[in-house]
């Protein structure tokens, strides 16, 4: 089984390099006081170390022993729990938190790359943390300050972990039909009901208090969605910073999965447990969003970390099996069957998935670029522009980031041959593991929606046109500058603008056919793939003028090997956006002939 490699010069080199953290957070006061450069690369490193040789061990044996439930009692697989103390020791569960609550106060940029890295490692250990520091941002933002004195701090030193309660048994994407209900009481806080499913990390023994977030309905609510609102409710009730009496909360269940087993996803039971508002009544979905924004960009970057870990098993693993005799110059005559990593077909799989990886890094960084703008920039202009890319972006995260995931590991896989079906070379456990990430958080499906409908549709693109107007305004700083008469560079430029001028027709076509729902559902998910694959062609661009650059003063052969990945994508990769654009201009009649009852 490979053992992961954190990809730590890919990582400073887009921080250097490609989006030159230096000027940007010097140019923000808050960042400037809270990071540098030489931090930065300290904290990756130490997070690179706790993910290889502290969380990743435990990754097979978690799958194998899995978690388990009894009589409402979750334990969590041998190792976990001593792993999660290490991990609240070194501060980690408050990398990105508020420092006035004893958070770290780091740049998203650099939480989207230690996610990464945890996520490579063990996909079901780091959603333990992860729902914590959602429901930390969501706090922080909507909170009282009684409420934030009492919760954050423990929760940032891994003290007590929180859960995310919205989905219902009869209730999932549609969360106006919940049924829980919250009913004021006489001490000023509210009696919750009901049930909950699907709840990651609902309960576990990691420590000593969970704090769930969740969705409920006063007795005069506004039907719908309008009438939700968002409660904490802690598993344990808590006064003065210490725990009294258990809070009517439990667990009934977890389900048996297909993968993450390690990661206990729970039925959870309220029973006029004691819960307080957070925000206002009836604002709950906007308070909650605020968490499901950074969840749904953190499992879009699970995506990333299995497609980097399986990449590292395939390449390793190609370049060791022997099988077969290469054809030119790369076949080794003086041996009677070559490493397979010189045949075609398997430098295809292996160079797909780098270039889904390396292509993901680096949007992953330019979308949390947006949020540390959003958050700590003064500029009104700038937090304005950085809000629409975030707006409009975040779906695509998620949903591409974890449909290239999901293939990067099957090529992974693939390239092992039968052994990649075989439980002890790891590949078959990606797989399992990362095919939850395009279904939770809202489906992909769901994702395709938010962006064609809300984000697109809804504010006629102006969102789209902050993000077009972008890579217009780079292709046109490239043609003017010093770098425009390089071949390599200007063939990729005049791709991205073939690229983003199909992607305006495009969304212009989808505005045209905006009135008719059936053509925005069914053409959501084409839409978002020809979206990923243009915005990919505009990271690629800038992270290749980046790595000619620095090839001026550098002979790091990695420099090229970027520019030859670079290469592979626009030559093989990019071209599928024709594809899915073809499919949209078809447009759905042939999805909707059918009658139902034909299916």
């Amino acid at each position: 089984m490979t053992e992961f490699k954190p990809p730590l010069e890919d990582m400073s080199f887009l921080l250097k390099n490609v989006f030159n953290v230096e000027q940007l957070w010097q140019g923000i006061p808050a960042l400037a006081e809270a990071v540098d450069v030489d931090t930065a690369e300290a904290i990756l490193e130490e997070a690179g170390k706790l993910a290889s040789t502290l969380i990743a061990p435990l990754n097979r044996s978690g799958d194998e022993e899995g978690a388990k439930w009894d009589d409402g009692v979750v334990t969590t697989p041998a190792g976990f729990k001593e792993a999660f103390a290490t991990f609240a020791e070194g501060g980690w569960g408050g990398l990105c938190g508020d420092p006035e609550f004893g958070g770290m106060g780091m740049p998203k940029m650099l939480g989207v790359l230690f996610d990464e890295m945890m996520y490579a490692s063990n996909s079901s250990f780091t959603l333990y943390p992860t729902l914590t520091s959602g429901a930390c941002l969501a706090l922080n933002a909507h909170g009282s300050d009684e409420l934030k004195n009492e919760y954050l701090p423990n929760l940032y030193s891994g003290r007590w972990s929180a859960s995310m309660c919205l989905t219902e048994p009869h209730s999932g994407t549609d969360l106006g039909l919940i049924r829980t209900k919250a009913v004021p009481n006489d001490e000023g806080s509210y009696d919750i009901s009901g049930t909950k499913i699907f709840i990651t990390g609902g309960e576990h023994d990691l420590n000593e208090n969970i704090i769930h977030l969740v969705l409920a309905k006063l007795p005069d609510a506004a039907p719908g969605a309008r009438g939700i609102s968002l409660f904490l409710v802690p598993k344990i009730n808590v006064e003065n910073d210490e725990l009294t009496t258990p809070n009517n909360v439990s667990c009934g269940s977890i389900e048996h999965k297909m993968g993450i087993k390690a990661s206990s996803t729970c039925v959870m039971n309220f029973d006029e447990s004691k819960g307080y508002l957070i925000g206002e009544a009836g604002k709950g979905l906007a308070c909650m969003f605020t968490m499901m924004n950074y969840e749904r960009l953190s499992i879009g970057i699970q995506g990333i970390g299995c497609g980097e870990m399986a990449y590292q098993g395939g390449a390793e693993y190609a370049k060791e099996r022997l099988q077969s005799k290469g054809v030119g110059p790369l076949r080794d005559k003086t041996k009677d069957a070559d490493p397979i990593v010189v045949h075609g077909d398997v430098r295809r799989m292996l160079l797909t998935a780098r270039a889904n990886n390396e292509g993901s890094r680096a949007f992953a960084l330019y979308i949390a670029k947006q949020l540390d703008v959003a958050k700590f920039s003064n500029e009104p202009e700038q937090v304005a522009k950085a809000n629409s890319l975030v707006a409009l972006l975040t779906p695509v995260a998620k949903a591409f980031f974890t449909d290239l995931g999901f293939e990067s590991t099957v090529l992974g896989q693939q390239v092992y041959g039968g052994h990649g079906y075989i439980r002890e070379w790891g590949m078959e456990q990606l797989v399992r593991d990362v095919r939850i990430a395009q279904i939770y958080e809202g489906t992909n499906g769901i994702q395709a929606l938010d962006l064609i409908g809300r984000k697109v549709a809804a504010n006629q693109g102006q969102d789209y046109n902050v993000f077009s107007d972008e890579v217009k305004a780079f292709i046109s700083t490239f043609e003017s500058s010093a770098q425009a008469d390089n071949l390599r560079l200007v063939a990729m430029v005049e791709q991205l603008k073939t690229s983003i001028a199909s992607l305006d027709e495009l969304t212009q076509i989808i505005l045209e056919r905006s009135g008719d729902g059936n053509e925005l559902n069914g053409n959501a998910v084409d839409y978002l793939n020809a979206f990923g694959y243009a915005s990919f062609a505009y990271m690629w661009c800038m992270t290749s003028l980046s790595a000619v650059e620095a090839q001026a003063s550098s002979d790091n052969p990695y420099f090229e090997n970027k520019l030859t990945v670079a290469e592979f994508f626009f030559a093989r990769l990019l071209p599928k956006q024709q594809a899915y654009t073809n499919s949209i201009k078809a447009g759905v009649e042939s999805i909707m002939a059918m009658p139902n009852d034909m299916f």
